[in-house]
């Protein structure tokens, strides 16, 4: 039995980036021997341990056949004959296609690179090991999710490849579920921008989000979503920059058809709903700022009128940009507003027209009363 440290983790490794789990190929062993040293069987598709003390997974090694499309039809092989190399050809790319020997210990073992994954990785190229990475989709969606986390070029053999498997129709056998969680994952990297970029020149974009075609990186959409990361706003305000320029029908059948989550979703749909008076809140007078924090549902639950209000200032350039003053109003507005005691309103007025009429002309005169009193009052001419 060999054991070899494989996958992202040595990749990390070698970049010098920080290694948080760490992946482990077994060679020359059997789930039996495995369960005999204490390892814990996990994973109902081909044989993965438990490491007994660290909880690390350990995979024993593997070849795979595509049986059916999709990114979940394929048969696994695992055997104690199955040899490192037949393993590493089964992977993506050449940078995640290295092993390196751990058990037993050899001093400064060396690095088992068939695929001359080192030299790409030197040379920042994400390149497919074979013509096996045609046979998952998710590889299209991983590959713009590197492009995005570490800024590599992709080979074009690689992108010619992506595009071939488009027209084949195997992103279409794609999950929603799995759509969302490698696009939510890599709008969380450091340029999502590039991500999309990828996926348009792929041709796979316009197969799973029409809604965002034609795209464009000058678009406002893309400016704000890159505002939105170099600004580390959460998923839900970069999901609602990059529906920026989106009606709310087009947001709701977006989110419909790749299963966002409600969070995200709904922050979407609410600043499609109140751009034109988000963009304009710098111009807005005390009751026009009290009727959108209203209109908004700033008073049930302002932590999100709090995001709201960050996607407008990343839409509009960055929050300590052009929309500096414009968000600093409406943080005065949500404060005023919520501090208006509208139980004590409701106490002194005889119908429910009157109720809503008072809070209306409080709401209002305390939001006056806190832009006087700040040094965003005025609005611009």
């Amino acid at each position: 039995m060999k054991i070899y440290q494989v996958g992202g983790s040595l990749r990390d490794e070698l970049l010098g980036h920080p290694v948080v789990d760490r992946d482990w190929v077994v060679v020359g062993a059997t789930p039996e021997e495995m369960v005999q040293a204490g390892f814990k069987p996990v994973g109902r598709d081909f044989p993965v341990f438990l490491h007994p003390t660290t909880h690390d997974e350990y995979a024993l090694a593997r070849t795979e056949r595509k049986t059916a499309p999709g990114y979940r039809g394929f048969t696994f092989h695992t055997a104690p004959e199955v040899t490192l190399e037949e393993d590493l050809a089964r992977r993506d790319f050449t940078v995640n296609a290295m092993a390196r020997q751990a058990q037993p210990v050899i001093d400064d073992a060396p690095l088992v690179d068939p695929f001359r994954g080192a030299d790409d990785l030197k040379n920042r190229v994400l390149r497919h090991v074979g013509p096996a990475f045609a046979e998952d989709p998710v590889r299209i969606l991983r590959c713009a999710r590197f492009v995005a986390r570490f800024g590599f070029t992709v080979a074009p053999e690689t992108v010619v490849l992506m595009r071939a498997m488009v027209l084949a129709g195997e992103v279409d056998a794609l999950v929603p579920e799995r759509v969302w969680q490698e696009v939510a994952r890599g709008m969380m990297e450091r340029d999502p921008v590039a991500m999309f970029a990828l996926l348009d020149h792929a041709g796979a974009l316009a197969r799973f989000a029409p809604e965002l075609a034609p795209w464009r990186e000058d678009s406002g959409a893309m400016r704000a979503l890159g505002e939105a990361a170099r600004a580390n706003l959460p998923l839900p305000e970069r999901f609602a920059a990059l529906c920026s320029d989106l009606a709310v029908d087009p947001v709701q059948a977006l989110s419909a058809r790749l299963k966002v989550p409600a969070e995200c979703r709904d922050l979407a749909v609410l600043y499609a709903r109140h751009r034109a008076e988000l963009r304009a809140a710098s111009a807005l007078d005390a009751a026009q700022l009290a009727e959108l924090v209203r209109a908004a549902d700033g008073l049930r639950q302002p932590e999100r009128f709090a995001a709201l209000v960050a996607t407008a200032g990343a839409c509009a350039g960055g929050a300590n940009g052009t929309y500096g003053s414009a968000g600093q109003r409406l943080g005065l507005a949500l404060a005023a507003v919520r501090g208006v005691d509208a139980g004590a309103i409701a106490r002194q007025a005889s119908t429910p027209a009157a109720i809503q009429l008072a809070l209306r002309t409080a709401r209002e005169k305390a939001v006056a009363k806190a832009l006087a009193e700040s040094a965003v009052a005025v609005p611009p001419a």
